[in-house]
C-alpha cells in the first residue's frame, strides 16, 4: 500500500510542478491532517512565527528535491514522534494562498492513525520542536473553536466531506404511478440513512411535458419538501434551488404556522412550510455542463481583457462582456460561481478538472465559499449509465491526483468499497442503490 501511495502523490508533485512559473515559485508545504477517528491534531504557532498565536495542522515546507510523500513523512516525524511512513495518505487537495508576504502552495492530506500509534502520541503535551500539541473533536474543530491560519480555513470545509454521500433516484423511475411525487418521497424518506449526506437529484424538468400542470414541480420544490419531510439529512442541491434561494423565501414567510399534508404508505406527514432548511443545505452541485460553460466564458473574457491585464472577476457576466457566440450566455448560468453555497462539481474527464479548479481558485480569490469537493465518475460501470464507459480504478486514481479539491468517487460502488477507493485517492464515494437502505 506504501509504495502505491507514494506513486500517486509523485503523479501529483509532476502535476503541481508542470503548471507554470508562478506556482514553482511559491513555497511547497506538506500538510498532514492527522487523526484517529474523530480526534485531530494540531499544534500551535508561537507569537514569533508567522500567522502566530494559531492552531494548525503538522507539516511544514518541502525541501528542494523533496517528493510531497517524503516531505510528510520527515515532518510528522520531526514534529509529532509519530511515523507514518506506513499509514494511508489520502489527498485533500491544494491551496494556492496570498499571505502578502509570501505565496504558499499547500499540498493537503488526511492521515489516519492506527488505534495502537493514537494510544502511544494521545497524552503527548508537546511535539519534538517544543510546540503545544493537543487532540480536539472534530465537531469544534469545524465550527472554528480553534483558530488557524487563513489558509487553513478551507481544509476545514474539506473534512465536513462524509465517507459516503446518497444520491436520490430522479422522478422517471416512479411516473406510472399516479402521483409520481408522494411515490418518489414515500420511497426516499423510508430508506435514506439517518444523518445521511444526500445529492437530491429528481430531473424533474425530463417529465415536464408527461405530467399535468398541477402536477408539474421543479428541483428546488422536491427539494425543499424532502428536507421538511427528513430534517436529519444533510443536502446537497441543485443549481435550480440555489439560483432561485427557495430557502430564503420559506425563511420569510409570515410568522402564522401553515401545514401541508403529504400522502405516503405509512401516514399522512405533516410539513410545517416554516421548518428553516437553509441549515440542511451543505453545498450545490453543478454538473459538468455547468461548469465547462461557465470555463469557456471566463476564458473568453480573459483573453478580450489580456491586453489591458485586468483581471475578470469570477464569473461576472452579468453585463455582456463576450461577443459572438458567447453574447447569448445564458443569464441564469451567468450567475453561476456567485452562489453563496460551497460548490461540488461533476467532473468526467481532465478538462473538466482542470474548470473546476479554476473555478476553485477564483472563487477562493473573491472571498467566496469554496469548492469542496468534484464528483469524478464513473469509475465502474453502471445501470443508469450503460452507454459511458467506465474509467476503471487506475485511470481515475490518474485523474483523481490533478483536482485541487477532494475527489468523490460514484459509478458502480457501495459503501463498502471506500478503504479501496481510499487507496486509490478518493476521500469518499457515492451512489445510488447500494447507498439507500432496503
Amino acid at each position: 500500500m506504501l509504495n502505491k501511495t507514494k506513486q500517486q502523490i509523485s503523479t501529483d508533485d509532476k502535476a503541481v510542478a508542470g503548471r507554470t512559473v508562478a506556482t514553482q515559485a511559491r513555497v511547497t508545504v506538506a500538510v498532514a491532517v492527522i487523526h484517529y477517528q474523530q480526534q485531530y491534531l494540531l499544534g500551535f504557532r508561537s507569537s514569533t512565527q508567522h500567522q502566530g498565536n494559531r492552531y494548525e495542522f503538522a507539516g511544514g515546507k518541502t525541501d528542494e528535491h523533496e517528493t510531497v510523500s517524503a516531505a510528510l513523512v520527515r515532518e510528522v516525524g520531526e514534529e509529532t514522534g509519530i511515523d507514518i511512513q506506513n499509514n494511508n495518505l489520502v489527498k485533500l487537495g491544494r491551496l494556492h494562498h496570498d499571505y502578502g508576504d509570501k505565496q504558499v502552495c499547500l499540498q493537503v492530506y488526511k492521515v489516519a492513525l492506527t488505534a495502537e500509534q493514537y494510544k502511544q502520541h494521545q497524552h503527548c503535551d508537546y511535539g519534538l520542536e517544543g510546540q503545544a500539541l493537543t487532540w480536539v473533536d472534530k465537531i469544534p474543530l469545524l465550527a472554528g473553536h480553534y483558530p488557524l491560519p487563513a489558509a487553513n480555513r478551507t481544509i476545514l470545509a474539506w473534512l465536513q466531506l462524509p465517507a459516503q454521500i446518497t444520491i436520490t433516484h430522479p422522478l422517471a423511475p416512479f411516473s406510472e404511478y399516479t402521483d409520481v411525487s408522494n411515490a418518489w418521497f414515500d420511497y426516499h424518506q423510508q430508506r435514506i440513512s439517518k444523518g445521511a449526506w444526500v445529492y437530491i437529484r429528481t430531473k424533474a424538468a425530463e417529465l415536464e411535458n408527461t405530467l399535468t400542470k398541477a402536477k408539474r414541480t421543479t428541483d428546488a420544490e422536491l427539494a425543499i419538501q424532502l428536507m421538511r419531510l427528513r430534517p436529519d439529512i444533510h443536502s446537497i442541491v441543485t443549481y435550480d434551488y440555489a439560483h432561485q434561494d427557495y430557502a430564503h423565501q420559506i425563511v420569510q414567510q409570515p410568522n402564522s404556522l401553515e401545514i401541508t399534508q403529504l400522502a405516503t404508505s405509512n401516514e399522512n406527514v405533516k410539513i410545517s412550510k416554516h421548518i428553516d432548511t437553509t441549515k440542511q443545505v451543505m453545498a450545490c452541485h453543478l454538473t459538468h455542463h455547468e461548469v465547462m460553460q461557465w470555463f469557456n466564458a471566463y476564458i473568453d473574457n480573459d483573453c478580450q481583457d489580456n491586453d489591458s491585464k485586468k483581471s475578470v472577476p469570477a464569473g461576472d457576466f452579468s453585463k455582456d462582456q463576450s461577443k459572438g457566440s458567447r453574447s447569448s450566455l445564458d443569464g441564469q448560468l451567468s450567475r453561476l460561481p456567485l452562489i453563496a453555497l460551497p460548490l461540488i462539481i461533476s467532473c468526467h474527464d481532465a478538462d473538466s478538472i482542470y474548470a473546476a479548479n479554476q473555478l476553485a481558485a477564483t472563487r477562493l480569490q473573491n472571498q467566496l465559499s469554496p469548492v469542496i469537493g468534484i464528483f469524478l465518475s464513473p469509475v465502474l460501470a453502471t445501470k443508469t449509465h450503460p452507454d459511458s464507459a467506465p474509467l476503471g480504478w487506475e485511470a481515475w486514481a490518474v485523474l483523481a491526483q490533478l483536482a485541487d479539491m477532494p475527489v468523490i468517487g460514484l459509478g458502480g460502488l457501495s459503501p463498502l468499497m471506500i478503504d479501496q477507493a481510499e487507496q486509490h485517492g478518493a476521500l469518499s464515494v457515492a451512489g445510488i442503490r447500494q447507498f439507500l437502505g432496503q
